[in-house]
């Protein structure tokens, strides 16, 4: 039997930024007899029969890390064919003492800019990290192999380009410094655009307060729930993303699997946005520019990149290869 131990932090389809894991999920469970997921928290009925979850969760970090270590112990008979931490390193340092003695692969998939202690850590105890490309992972490492990103093609379709003289961008994501919203509101206004943003500003309140002298006629709006991206890419002309180098925002892939336009500054976008479609980061008149020119027409070769090259099938293929070529 084929067992695949799954560590991730949520399985709810609903979740503004943690809902694209299910098709992840469901995807390793075509490929296996059975996958084992091990989450904080779970909504019911999410996932396939043949994937078995153990929730973990507790009121502090300590007690969610014993917790965790408790019920990967108990799944690793009968020996799993590997053991992967999604997104979060601690995971793949909780389980290197049990997993590599018994010389079961151990995976990370993460795709990040951050490099902390904890990333440094899981490098050195994984046999493997999967991540979109190789220069999505923080480190320079033999270890790493470029997957693609796993976005769920089916959920998105193509739609008709929406009317209005205005042209309408779109924003999603957290409210972060690192997602480089200035550059986005100063561009649009230069440019005469209207900007629509949404997401969470849980961690980054006072970042957020800081852009509303900025946002002029732009809607600064809070999460959306995953039921509601597709129309919000219906409504939308084109999404902007200006994300820092070394994390390939998955919502690009999700606006280009819809058809969308996308203008990015991240060069990790270099294999789906054609060069008229990406712009400086910290420029404000580069993006300006590329807005004034922009083709408002749909972009179905888009979707066929992200379809051929970053599906999720394509990432759980990937994901599999590399947990069973080590």
């Amino acid at each position: 039997m084929r067992r695949l131990i799954f560590a991730t932090q949520k399985l709810d389809p609903n979740d503004p930024v943690l809902a694209a894991t299910v098709p992840m999920v469901r995807a390793l469970a075509a490929r296996v007899d059975e996958l084992v997921v091990l989450c904080d928290s779970a909504v019911p009925g999410a996932v396939p029969a043949n994937v078995r979850v153990r929730e973990f969760g507790a009121r502090t970090q300590v007690e969610r890390g014993a917790r965790f270590t408790a019920a990967l112990a108990h799944e690793l008979r009968p020996r799993p064919i590997g053991v992967v931490a999604h997104m979060v390193p601690l995971y793949a340092v909780l389980a290197a003492p049990l997993v590599r003695p018994l010389r079961i692969p151990l995976v990370l998939w993460y795709t990040h800019w951050k490099g902390h202690a904890v990333v440094r850590v899981a490098e050195k105890v994984c046999t493997a990290i999967a991540s979109v490309d190789k220069r999505s992972f923080p480190l320079a490492s033999r270890k790493v192999r470029g997957i693609g990103h796993g976005i769920d093609v089916d959920e998105f379709t193509c739609t008709e380009v929406p009317g209005g003289v205005q042209l309408r961008a779109l924003v999603l994501g957290r409210y972060s410094p690192a997602k480089g919203l200035e550059t986005i509101l100063r561009g649009a206004e230069l440019a005469g655009v209207h900007v629509e943003a949404h997401g969470s500003d849980e961690s980054f309140e006072n970042y957020k307060r800081g852009l509303e002298p900025l946002a002029g006629a732009a809607e600064l709006g809070g999460p959306v729930a995953r039921t509601e991206v597709p129309a919000l890419f219906a409504r939308s002309h084109l999404l902007i993303n200006n994300m820092r180098a070394g994390a390939p925002d998955k919502v690009v892939y999700e606006a280009a699997a819809s058809c969308l336009p996308v203008l990015a500054s991240n060069p990790l976008f270099d294999d789906l946005l054609p060069p008229e479609l990406r712009f400086e980061r910290d420029d404000p008149e580069s993006l300006a520019e590329r807005l004034r020119t922009l083709d408002r027409r749909r972009r179905p070769e888009l979707r066929e990149l992200v379809a051929r090259n970053h599906s999720v099938d394509h990432w759980a293929d990937g994901l599999l290869a590399t947990v069973e070529r080590v």
